[in-house]
């Protein structure tokens, strides 16, 4: 299983970035057609058994951690 982050959505294609920090540039059609709907930047989406899924609950981890991280460095 791999995963991916939405980097930005292009035309086209869509750009995604690895946990590794490796950037992938797919066409946005390669997304099954229910997920690409709802593509949106920052979504994590997970690659497994020749398929792709929103990985929703992993999308609302890392914003959260996110969100944390930026209070800690914006604070008062």
């Amino acid at each position: 299983m791999k995963k991916f982050t939405v980097d930005r959505i292009e035309g086209n294609k869509v750009v995604l970035v690895g946990d590794d920090g490796v950037s992938v540039n797919l066409d946005l059609a390669s997304i099954p057609k229910n997920t690409r709907k709802k593509l949106k930047d920052g979504d994590v989406l997970r690659f497994e058994d020749n398929s792709c899924f929103l990985d929703r609950r992993e999308t609302a981890d890392r914003k959260k951690r996110i969100e944390a991280l930026m209070r800690e460095v914006f604070k008062d």
